[in-house]
């Protein structure tokens, strides 16, 4: 495929008997086939020409024109403009062989652009929908700018300000760190339009930067990061900018709805794609075990390195099974979404963060390594904390979880009735995107639904089998941990937002964030019995997981299950290994070169 037979690809007509998952497998693998096995030092798109090029702070330059060339793009654009985004999970899992390879390479030519367009696909007109995508389909890319509060991180707080004079609109400001400001030939910029305080006093405009008067607009130097080294990441100054008044992205004041609409999908697309370098960290970590054993010992003898494998891969299958619920809730609970957006966006990071620190251990010194076999797993270590700080910070999500948490707690905690089974599994179709419903917001918690529908009746767990009664265990463990949670968020209701910022909160936000996450776990194993993921549907896994998240918790734990239910994930994790599988949930064929 080209990129110029890429709009016409991305019409997403399918042939007869097609299903949305059947042309996204075909996608996946056309993709991770193109891209080749990363071990391979002779491949262009492998892991020597990645960490080349990241020394070099620089995108591998072979694997652009190669995305270019697959037509990347028309994966950010929605179906009715000539694109193949139709589905939010299915577009995270398209860009996972990319994150695998090289996360700087993830950032810097996909996601990036997603984080922009998705703000023109939420408010834009029919006119300006139309030029971004002809743009992304042509290859281009395109760059946003968010106001300032949606940071929360230092390093990032500059701001631009508009302003409606008699002469037309005028842009100031600078703002220093803009991922891809000086590769975009469009760019999303959120502005201050009002100094009062207030949900109204932001706009948003789409700038192509072709259009804008070049005395008027200086590109700042690049800023250096320790991670994400070959991502462009500069910034821009406007100085009394003219911009044409139909580059307002809806209305005067909607700034602000427009950024909350748009973190909907990108707090867990990000973090979804994201959790694919993990899975290239785990890989790294196992391969290096296997060959030169740990402390001296073969990896299979010695239980801490048998421990830590097993735990890294279950702690990605819960990652996984979050972004999975966060991600399909888009389309089936649009009102739930951006709550669970912001637990996944806040979660991810810290499960994952810890999973590489595990793995680190394993490697010894050989963990400073930055060339050769095993120099891929530094560079991962570096890219990740900056991957996950993006465009929106722990405090932004704890302040959108927080305030909701007592409206929950009164309304949706104890609603019976369990949640649609297709926000568990993995591979159903799923009714239309409506963006019209983002930044909406309800009442719903179709997750912590399915704990308690789970903790109700035992006969949710009889296909247990021989681990029937600690899983039992498990889930009632978890459902009174969910009632203290109950008594806790009620006793926040009636406090001002300013008053939330405390640690008692922020506890409470990192309780229900693992509570989110054992929900889904146990949603997803529950709802993949009978079907085609017979590891899925096996309960070793989630017993682990369901352990790994009581322990987080500070709960106290049943008896001694974890030995059987360890060897059993890490006998799939090797057989994974050995036959060229993913470490998600989706076991998805990878290109590296089987292993005897």
């Amino acid at each position: 495929m080209t990129a110029g037979t890429a709009t016409g690809s991305g019409t997403g007509i399918l042939g007869p008997g097609r299903s949305v998952e059947t042309e996204a497998a075909r996608r996946i693998t056309e993709l991770e086939t193109a891209l080749g096995d990363p071990w391979d030092p002779a491949n262009p798109y492998g892991h020597r020409a990645v960490l080349e090029a990241d020394d070099r702070a620089e995108l591998p330059d072979e694997s652009v024109r190669l995305l270019h060339t697959l037509g990347l793009g028309a994966e950010f654009v929605p179906e009715r403009l000539g694109g193949r985004f139709e589905r939010v999970d299915v577009l995270a899992r398209m860009l996972r062989p990319v994150f695998r390879r090289d996360p700087s390479l993830g950032v810097g030519f996909g996601a990036g652009s997603f984080l922009a367009a998705v703000s023109v696909w939420a408010a834009g007109t029919e006119a300006q929908q139309r030029r971004t995508a002809d743009l992304l389909l042509a290859g281009g890319r395109v760059a946003v700018a968010y106001r300032d509060l949606a940071h929360g991180n230092a390093f990032l707080r500059d701001e631009f300000s508009l302003s409606d004079e008699d002469g037309g609109l005028r842009l100031d400001g600078a703002k220093r760190v803009i991922v891809n400001a000086e590769h975009a030939a469009a760019l999303v910029v959120f502005c201050r339009t009002d100094d009062r305080p207030g949900s109204r006093s932001h706009s948003a405009v789409l700038l192509e930067r072709s259009a804008l008067p070049a005395d008027r607009v200086r590109d700042l130097d690049r800023f250096p990061t320790v991670g994400l080294r070959g991502c462009s990441m500069s910034g821009l100054a406007f100085t009394d900018c003219p911009v044409p008044r139909e580059a307002l992205l809806g209305d005067w004041g909607d700034g602000v709805r427009i950024a909350l609409s748009s973190f909907q999908l990108t707090r867990s697309v990000l973090p979804s794609m994201v959790l694919a370098g993990v899975d290239t960290a785990l890989r790294t970590a196992l391969r290096f075990a296997l060959d030169r054993g740990v402390h001296g010992r073969p990896v299979l003898r010695n239980p801490q390195a048998r421990a830590s494998l097993a735990g890294a891969f279950t702690d990605l299958l819960v990652s996984d099974a979050l972004a999975l619920t966060s991600t399909r809730a888009v389309h089936l609970y649009p009102e739930a979404t951006g709550v669970y957006a912001a637990a996944t966006k806040y979660l991810l990071p810290i499960l994952l963060s810890d999973t590489v620190y595990d793995l680190s251990v394993l490697l010894g010194s050989s963990l400073y390594e930055r060339s050769g076999a095993y120099g891929i797993f530094q560079k991962q270590v570096r890219d990740l904390p900056i991957t996950s700080l993006g465009h929106s910070g722990t405090a932004a999500c704890q302040s959108t979880v927080i305030p909701r948490l007592p409206v929950l707690a009164e309304y949706a905690w104890t609603a019976g009735g369990a949640p649609d089974p297709a926000l568990f599994r993995l591979r159903d179709d799923l009714p239309a995107l409506d963006t019209g419903r983002l930044g909406s917001v309800g009442a719903e918690d179709p997750l912590l639904a399915e704990l308690a529908d789970l903790a109700a009746g035992s006969a949710a767990v009889a296909g247990a089998g021989e681990y029937r009664e600690v899983l039992e265990t498990l889930v009632r463990t978890l459902a009174a941990e969910l009632h203290e949670l109950r008594a806790a968020a009620l006793a926040l209701a009636g406090r001002r937002r300013d008053d939330l910022a405390d640690p008692r909160s922020y506890a409470l936000m990192d309780r229900y964030a693992l509570l989110l996450a054992a929900a889904s776990a146990l949603g997803v194993w529950r709802h993949q019995r009978g079907g085609p993921d017979a590891f899925l549907a096996r309960p070793a896994w989630v017993v682990l997981a369901l352990l790994r998240i009581c322990r987080r918790l500070g709960l106290g734990l049943p008896g001694r299950p974890a030995p059987a239910a360890e060897g059993e994930v890490l006998e799939e994790l090797l057989r994974r290994h050995r036959c060229g599988g993913s470490f998600d949930l989706y076991d998805d064929p990878i290109a590296a070169a089987p292993v005897d």
